[in-house]
């Protein structure tokens, strides 16, 4: 008697648990860059408190502008009642550095408009240096989400928690918006922590030196550019070795 055998597809892995897998990666992947974005959020709510400035202005401006640092100054401006032509030359100089950010950070791998929009806003400095530390092969739309998601939500729930502090405490708190410094230490030796990034850290120092001592009054803007420029160099130079071997 004859049967007919049908082939059977190849087994394939769930969608679902991929999924699930790479968001819990993200997510983990958030905890270093947690523990100095949530400090951080409890400075910022504390500041507004201590300013006399509304509690809600904490997640409205986390929401609106989801940039640590410049949140930070933007609270001082706004106590003072900053000229808002100074607001806006300030927003320039210390967010600038995110344009260089886009020629690395993975937005190819967002595919879904909203999604890439998201990546888009959700582009700091945390984001990008934990994002750098990974291999290129373990980089996933869902991994970069969750991780932004995740920061962001420290930096929320931070402020949330220092609006709450600044109400109960009677006297103010100092010291807090040091761990900004921290975090970014921290995050620039993880970054750097291979033997192959070493120029690159040595190319950082130069431009930061250099821009110290020509530039003080708007250093940061001066580093990066020098910075932009020499790694241009590096990688002309490494591209041209490569071809004459």
């Amino acid at each position: 008697m004859r049967h007919d055998v049908f082939p059977r597809p190849a087994a394939t892995a769930p969608a679902a648990p991929a999924l699930r897998s790479r968001i819990a990666l993200g997510v983990r992947d958030s905890f270093s860059a947690g523990l100095g974005i949530f400090p951080l959020g409890i400075a910022l709510g504390l500041l507004i408190v201590q300013a006399g400035l509304p509690w809600w202005l904490a997640p409205a401006l986390s929401l609106a502008a989801f940039a640590g640092s410049l949140e930070l100054l933007l609270v001082g401006m706004m106590a003072t009642v900053t000229p808002l032509a100074a607001v806006a030359l300030t927003v320039l100089v210390v967010n600038f550095r995110h344009v260089f950010y886009a020629f690395s950070f993975p937005l190819h791998l967002v595919r879904h408009p909203v999604a890439k929009a998201y990546a888009v806003y959700a582009m700091i400095d945390e984001a990008y240096a934990v994002n750098a530390s990974l291999p290129e092969h373990e980089r996933s739309a869902p991994r970069l989400l969750a991780l932004q998601i995740a920061c962001e939500t420290y930096w929320v729930g931070g402020g949330l928690v220092g609006v709450a502090l600044g109400a109960a405490l009677p006297a103010p708190v100092k010291g807090l918006e040091f761990a900004l410094c921290a975090l970014f230490t921290v995050l620039t030796l993880d970054a750097f922590r291979s033997r192959a990034e070493l120029p690159s850290l040595l190319l950082a120092a130069a431009s930061a030196t250099v821009a110290l001592v020509l530039t003080p009054g708007m250093a940061m803007f001066t580093a990066l550019l020098v910075f932009v420029a020499l790694l241009l160099v590096r990688h002309l130079a490494t591209a041209r070795r490569s071809a004459d071997a």
